[in-house]
């Protein structure tokens, strides 16, 4: 016979684990968890609430399918994970008894903490922290109940026992996190490769980018000294260069890739200009985003010469990557020998398509006397004169994507106008590409540290130009203050950036969720960096800071922690037990431990009983005082107020002391 009251947690517990994991768990998964909790919760009210063997094999069957069509394994991280739940969800279903029970709250115990293997945020623990909250009350329910029906549930006061003891236990926790030696990883936890992440991607077409910048989910943290920080509009974020075009779709050809070699990084890493650390809101991302002209500063990333920063190899690891800002240089200068392949490469043209843009170009290109700087000059000039608009709804482009864009259109985003300049570029022979990352950002609640956001994804231009790439951004042109104020800032100043059918109600409620989600990033990124990124160094700046040495100081004063906060519980308890009992208990237990063991109080004897057990053992001239003070204790119990209470304890202190010395002559 099961509790009720045990039923009602262990469902909360089962939904705390399926809404941790829902994000994460494939949807058919997802649905055959809620379906398992959907017929534990409709048969929560019955003594035996176990369901049918074979409807608990049939469900179980079809989560197992679910988790093999969607990850082809069994073993990973994530099918892993998945199993354990299924496991938990069946073992549900067919639990009966007591031991049923416990088992099953001890595995929920273990399939919460492994849900930190999906996600490490603030959010997560704090579901995982409700579910072992959930799971200890049930197990304290089993423990104090013995399965006794009941038909009211005793859920709030248990769940009050259960939060008091585990409060009782954070001080030994905080104490533990703190100077408990770190130990570096025994192993890291490798990324799926059909794992999908939001964010740049290799490859760009109209429309990618606005749709990105449409979000204001965090990209990424830069944490530095904040006055270092190059200005606003000067804040280039590169994730890489795209070179080659189909008319459609713009791609990173292998000519980028190319690391540069580890003696060009030693020359420059003397021209440092400010030291950084880059933190991914997603650690899943393929490459990091720095600042034009940055290189990592550990073996474990790969620098390209076009200046993206790859790793070496993908890992879980929400840590913050070393960066150095260098002075502006090539990262690896062009041989002549190069010279010719470079201008192939990046001034490569599809002549079937966009006629009238290279129309254009040779017009203007012809009015620039042929000379590359003065074109580009009038190129930008006749943007600015055209009438474009910056907008995140542009329309359908046909087959002549840049024709359409340049003459019939005219209203793009940053893509648009970085892809139609790269064409006009290329259509005189000038070499050109397309730079994709992320433009500005925000300073955090704090102002320690800088958020981009994905709805400040850009993309930009490089121009060869004099022996070296010279960045141009004809968003500029269209929208200055985009670049200038940044794109939050401009989206909520101009209700055009997002349609014709933008609101201000749709633009105050946009601008209300971004500061919404900027507060919880900013709790997200205070959870990572104080908790989760606790690691051995940090734990050693922090020993210096208080004065501890080495990790033997730390460990002594852990020990000294653990010892006094022991003592503290244990007078504290103490001075709780003496508060209970009042002045004429103590001055009877004092009596009691003061008389030989044959003349102590018997377990469950009252005191009038006792005061008579001894007076028997006197003679029958002294026996009146042991009457009078089973009297006198009756009588205070109904004592009108204190003053007649404490004259009355007064009295019975007296009587108590020559009862003993009767008693000790014996």
């Amino acid at each position: 016979m099961v509790a009720y009251s045990v039923r009602v947690s262990m469902l909360l517990s089962l939904a705390l684990l399926l809404i941790a994991q829902a994000m994460f768990l494939p949807v058919a998964l997802s649905i055959s968890f809620f379906v398992m909790w959907l017929c534990l919760f409709l048969r929560r009210h019955h003594v035996d609430g176990s369901l049918k063997r074979h409807w608990t094999f049939l469900l179980t069957f079809i989560a197992l399918l679910s988790i093999y069509f969607s990850y082809r394994s069994f073993i990973g991280v994530e099918a892993g994970v998945a199993v354990l739940s299924t496991f938990l969800f069946a073992k549900a279903l067919e639990s009966k008894n007591k031991r049923d029970l416990i088992i099953l709250f001890n595995f929920a115990l273990f399939v919460s903490a492994s849900s930190f293997l999906f996600s490490q945020s603030f959010a997560m623990a704090v579901i995982v922290i409700l579910s072992l909250l959930s799971c200890f009350t049930g197990l304290y329910r089993i423990q104090t109940s013995e399965f006794e029906h009941q038909k009211t549930i005793a859920l709030k006061q248990d769940l009050a026992h259960v939060a008091k003891f585990l409060l009782y236990a954070v001080p030994f926790f905080v104490l533990l996190f703190l100077f408990f030696p770190r130990l570096p990883p025994l192993w890291h936890i490798p990324i799926p490769d059909d794992s999908s992440v939001t964010g740049i991607s290799d490859s760009m077409s109209p429309g990618d980018i606005a749709k990105l910048s449409q979000s204001s989910e965090l990209a990424f943290r830069v944490i530095g000294e904040m006055s270092q920080l190059p200005v606003r509009h000067e804040l280039y974020w590169r994730a890489m260069v795209l070179d080659l075009y189909d008319g459609q779709r713009w791609t990173s050809s292998h000519f980028n890739q190319r690391e540069v070699v580890p003696s060009r990084l030693q020359e420059l890493n003397a021209d440092v200009r400010w030291q950084y650390q880059y933190l991914a809101a997603d650690p899943r991302v393929q490459w990091i985003t720095g600042l034009e002209q940055s290189i990592p500063n550990t073996t474990s990333y790969v620098l390209a010469i076009d200046g993206r920063i790859t790793p070496r190899r993908m890992l879980l690891k929400p840590e913050p990557i070393s960066l150095s800002l260098i002075q502006t240089q090539e990262l690896m200068p062009i041989r002549q020998d190069e010279a010719f392949t470079l201008y192939q490469h990046f001034t490569a043209t599809q002549k079937s398509k966009d006629p009238k843009a290279q129309q254009l170009a040779q017009k203007i290109y012809s009015q620039s006397h042929q000379q590359p700087a003065v074109y580009i000059q009038h190129v930008l000039q006749w943007y600015k004169q055209q009438g474009f608009a910056y907008t995140l709804s542009p329309g359908v482009l046909g087959q002549d994507r840049v024709d359409d864009f340049l003459f019939k259109s005219k209203q793009g985003f940053c893509e648009h106008y970085a892809s139609s300049f790269v064409m006009l570029m290329r259509y005189v022979g000038i070499p050109a590409r397309v730079v994709v990352g992320y433009q500005g950002g925000q300073a955090a609640p704090d102002g320690k540290s800088w958020e981009v956001r994905q709805l400040d994804a850009h993309a930009w231009t490089e121009v060869w130009l004099n022996g070296k790439w010279h960045r141009y951004d004809p968003t500029a042109m269209i929208a200055p203050q985009r670049i200038d104020n940044g794109m939050q800032n401009y989206m909520g100043s101009d209700t055009r950036v997002l349609g014709d059918s933008s609101s201000a109600l749709s633009q105050r409620s946009f601008a209300m969720l971004t500061q919404l989600r900027i507060w919880s990033d900013y709790a997200s990124y205070q959870w990572q960096s104080k908790v989760v990124g606790y690691n051995a160094e940090t734990q050693k700046n922090w020993f210096g800071r208080i004065g501890l040495s080495s990790s033997y100081a730390g460990a002594i004063a852990l020990i000294i922690g653990l010892l006094v906060i022991a003592g503290v519980y244990f007078i504290w308890i103490y001075w709780r037990a003496r508060q209970q009992v009042n002045a004429w208990q103590r001055v009877i237990f004092k009596f009691n431990a003061d008389v030989a063991p044959r003349f102590k109080r018997l377990p469950a004897e009252t005191f009038s009983a006792w005061m008579l057990r001894l007076q028997n053992h006197v003679d029958a001239a002294k026996q009146d005082d042991f009457k009078a003070l089973a009297d006198l204790y009756i009588q205070q119990m109904y004592a009108p107020n204190d003053l007649e209470k404490q004259d009355a304890l007064e009295q019975f202190k007296c009587l108590l002391k020559r009862c003993s010395s009767m008693l000790k002559k014996l």
